[in-house]
């Protein structure tokens, strides 16, 4: 009889595994992928139960309906719809509605469910617990955050200028999608919630003193977090306010890497937010989107008094000698251009403005929308596929149209790497009819 009890926890042992294992095999096909670990399943036992996982793990990247989710799981459309809006309201999916239509979508790990999961003080999970898992997966082991950051040439995230700095040189030319108030001023729906990083750094007891509750979502992602209390709804007013309350605390702007209709800004620290770690930590790889604007250090007026290397985000300031023969112990500020991010911080730190803001060489490309972004870094980390071909029956015709869309506005060598990992005659055959635009 022990053994009949011992070998059945056994069995049921390896199935709960399997539906945790099905449910990181789905997610590492985001296009910034999730490799499966023994500390992301631990992470995902936290968040979901074992038939939880199991569902999720069945249901498509792109977003869908109840009744998809109901063909899928061949269950009742209440029946799932109940399951639907029960992981809503945990953030484990968003749920939006446009023109009537509710549809559902499964957001990545990051910048995603994650991030929700932090975002509610008190939520009902073990935030302590989760504090510490998500640290040592992103930063004791290395695949998961690598790929998120520095897994190609097109990233997740970019930064905004600080538009203090930025007034003060009427003759640099910015645009509206670069402008982080814009983005506000713009936006639809906005809510704020709690910050993640330091949030998460709050339980390890290492979070500095900076404003927690600032992490800005917009349009759709919005309008779900704040339907289910994990952000509260904010007026563009306040938006900007808390903009310049970050400004002034030398946080920096973090959001996605499009031009249209951006999803989050984050409002970052160089000692908790994740996205600097990251740039820190692979500096060389160029994890982050950088503005088009880099700091020039005025070196014969400044005086080298380190404000500008204390607020650096990412450590792109230093102090060396001046090469003064009448003052031999005089410093100055110099900046590695490799580093820096572009965010503007150490010109507004600079009380003595021996920090201009100058044109980068060579102007950085933002993605147009997030499926847009979305195939580029696909193709960049081989993993188009995984896109087009993930269940795609339960796809509409306009999610195939986006994606297609994003693929024939790409450059040439884009095009072909597209079309070497698809391996597709439809494919080949589109593009051959849709040559490139020429780029001027």
């Amino acid at each position: 009889m022990k053994t009949s009890t011992s070998s059945s926890a056994a069995m049921s042992h390896i199935a709960l595994k399997d539906s945790y294992l099905a449910l990181s095999e789905r997610l590492n096909r985001f296009p910034q992928g999730a490799p499966p670990s023994e500390l992301l399943f631990r992470i995902l036992e936290t968040l979901f139960s074992p038939e939880e996982a199991a569902l999720v793990a069945q249901l498509p990247i792109r977003p869908f309906s109840a009744a998809a989710a109901a063909r899928i799981w061949k269950r009742p459309v209440a029946e799932a719809e109940g399951v639907l809006e029960a992981l809503a309201s945990r953030g484990m999916l968003l749920d939006m509605e446009s023109e009537g239509r509710r549809t559902f979508v499964l957001p990545p790990p990051m910048a995603g469910f994650f991030e929700f999961s932090m975002m509610r003080v008190g939520n009902g999970y073990d935030q302590k617990l989760l504090a510490e898992l998500f640290h040592a997966y992103l930063n004791e082991e290395e695949d998961f955050v690598r790929n998120l950051f520095a897994g190609g040439e097109t990233q997740l995230g970019r930064v905004f200028v600080d538009e203090g700095p930025l007034a003060r040189e009427p003759g640099l030319e910015v645009l509206d999608y670069e402008r982080a108030s814009e983005v506000v001023k713009g936006a639809a729906h906005m809510g704020v919630g709690t910050c993640y990083c330091r949030h998460k750094m709050s339980h390890l007891g290492k979070a500095c003193d900076a404003p927690m509750d600032i992490c800005m979502t917009f349009g759709g992602t919005a309008q779900s977090l704040v339907k289910h209390g994990i952000a509260r709804r904010v007026d563009a007013a306040e938006g900007l306010d808390l903009l310049q309350q970050a400004r002034e605390r030398g946080l920096v702007q973090f959001g996605e890497n499009v031009r249209s209709k951006v999803a989050f800004i984050c409002n970052c620290c160089g000692c908790c937010c994740e996205a600097l770690l990251a740039a820190k930590r692979f500096a060389w790889l160029h994890p982050v989107a950088t503005t088009n604007v880099i700091p020039e250090v005025d070196g014969a007026a400044c005086d080298g008094c380190g404000k500008c290397v204390t607020a650096c985000p990412v450590e792109a300031m230093g102090l060396v000698s001046a090469g003064d023969p009448h003052r031999r112990g005089r410093r100055k500020a110099r900046l590695d251009p490799d580093l820096c991010l572009g965010c503007g911080v150490c010109a507004r730190a600079c009380a003595r403005g021996r920090i201009r803001l100058r044109p980068r060489p060579v102007r950085v490309l933002t993605p147009a929308t997030t499926a847009h972004r979305a195939v580029v870094m696909a193709i960049e980390r081989g993993g188009l596929q995984h896109l087009i071909f993930d269940n795609r029956a339960q796809w509409n015709h306009r999610a195939m149209a986006a994606i297609l869309g994003a693929i024939l506005a790409l450059p040439p060598v884009k095009r072909a790497l597209a079309s070497r990992q698809m391996k597709s005659i439809y494919l080949d055959r589109l593009l051959a009819s849709h040559p490139p635009a020429r780029r001027d």
